[in-house]
């Protein structure tokens, strides 16, 4: 899952793979990563889904790279996991990064920055 995201996954054949009964794979699944495998396959997305849009990819692009069928799932999905739609996501990023470039050393942790004499005494 971790590698084929992007891809359509049949439950029944990563049982198959594990030679497990399908239900049995969900709750040895859920007992070992706390969630069901549709659950870790969608945080996956997402998690995926946020690196795309940092990198200012469009959303409706990002929606279909990381293996969503429609925007409006993906859309609902990535505001219930990271508390905003994608399209601010993708702004708070670009504000992120224009502070970054603007003032680097802010966004560096001081005990770091004075270990390196980067600070101002």
């Amino acid at each position: 899952m971790d590698e084929n995201y992007a891809s359509t996954i049949h439950l029944d054949h990563i049982a198959d793979e594990a030679y497990f009964s399908k239900f049995h794979f969900i709750r040895l699944f859920k007992s070992i990563y706390g969630k069901t495998p549709h659950l870790y396959l969608t945080s996956v997305r997402i998690e995926k889904a946020r690196l795309l849009l940092a990198k200012n990819i469009p959303v409706h692009e990002v929606c279909y790279a990381v293996g969503f069928e429609s925007i409006s799932s993906f859309t609902s999905l990535f505001k219930r996991n990271a508390g905003v739609t994608p399209s601010a996501y993708q702004q708070q990023m670009k504000e992120v990064q224009e502070a970054t470039r603007r003032n680097p050393l802010q966004f560096i942790p001081n005990c770091f920055a004075e270990s390196y004499g980067w600070t101002k005494k």
